[in-house]
């Protein structure tokens, strides 16, 4: 998240405690990031052993959350010296910002790929594989490695992790369409509609029961954990464009980025550890279908009345 470079912070010392806030928030979510992310990789790698298209989806987000964390150390160093955009500036910049975008995009893929598993089954074998999961999110590195490197090298702010002032403000609309309002779009409308589906399955009184609620309450706590990382800098950085600026939104800006930031922590609790649920539910859900199927018609071979009494 870049912020703006005229900021008018006019009093010293709030500016030395918003700074001295976002140097122990960036060193706390290195610390767990470091952590929950190199259990995530043991956990991939040598306990799973079958390629599904939910460890392919994971496995590029673990690497793409890794990223993001090893560019923290650099980040927090060059924001606290007020570093000019030399070469490591620029590295650190385009890293963090490939990542952080890959990585909200996968999550939108994850869940693209839960609702074609649940909501179409019987498609998903013509959707769903390991080979095109791979080959979707080779596509996305590609893309956004261009499109980024592009926009950041770019750029003609001063200072490092600064807002670029000749950007017009209908590009960076544009931008945090793409970047938020579009992947919150899709994870919103399959969130909903995949809990839809598994909560009419838990009124069929099947024994997957737990594994189907289990499977609900993973799905908030994604859409939770992306709009608390998120939500916040998107405010703050629409505050930034129609306002242009003001002391309060300099200070809100440095620590959304922040909440961003830990979404590469958060990820190992919705994702990582999550994924044995997922990768079994898919083959949970078609047993769940069958019975509603089977239900719904024995409720039709009934006589009238017997259907009116019940």
């Amino acid at each position: 998240m870049n912020v703006s470079n005229n900021c008018s912070i006019t009093s010293l010392e709030l500016y030395h405690h918003v700074r001295l806030i976002e140097f122990a928030l960036y060193n706390f979510i290195f610390f767990f990031g470091v952590l929950f992310n190199a259990l995530a990789l043991w956990v991939f790698f040598c306990k799973i052993k079958k390629w599904t298209e939910t460890r392919v989806y994971v496995i590029n987000l673990v690497f793409a959350d890794c990223f993001v964390i090893c560019t923290l150390p650099f980040m927090a160093y060059l924001r606290w010296n007020k570093s000019t955009r030399g070469e490591l500036c620029q590295l650190i910049e385009t890293t963090y910002f490939i990542n952080m975008l890959v990585s909200i995009y996968i999550i939108s893929f994850i869940s693209i790929d839960r609702y074609i598993a649940i909501k179409h089954p019987l498609k998903a074998r013509t959707f769903r594989s390991p080979s095109k999961a791979a080959l979707l999110c080779g596509l996305l590195w590609v893309s956004v490695i261009i499109g980024a490197t592009v926009q950041i090298w770019q750029s003609q702010s001063t200072l490092c992790f600064q807002k670029d002032t000749a950007v017009p403000a209908a590009l960076i609309l544009l931008s945090m369409f793409f970047i938020f309002i579009l992947p919150l779009a899709i994870l919103t409308f399959c969130s909903t509609e995949v809990i839809r589906s598994l909560k009419r399955c838990l009124n069929t009184n099947s024994p997957e029961e737990k594994s189907i609620q289990k499977a609900v309450h993973i799905i908030y706590a994604n859409l939770i954990v992306f709009l608390v990382c998120f939500l916040p800098a998107f405010f703050g950085l629409l505050a930034r464009v129609v306002m242009d600026s003001i002391g309060a939104t300099c200070f809100m800006l440095q620590i959304c980025a922040c909440l961003a930031s830990s979404n590469c922590c958060l990820d190992a609790f919705c994702y990582y550890f999550a994924a044995k649920e997922f990768q079994e539910f898919p083959s949970l859900f078609p047993t769940c279908i069958s019975r509603r199927s089977k239900m719904n018609k024995s409720q039709e071979s009934q006589p009238p009345t017997d259907q009116v009494m019940t």
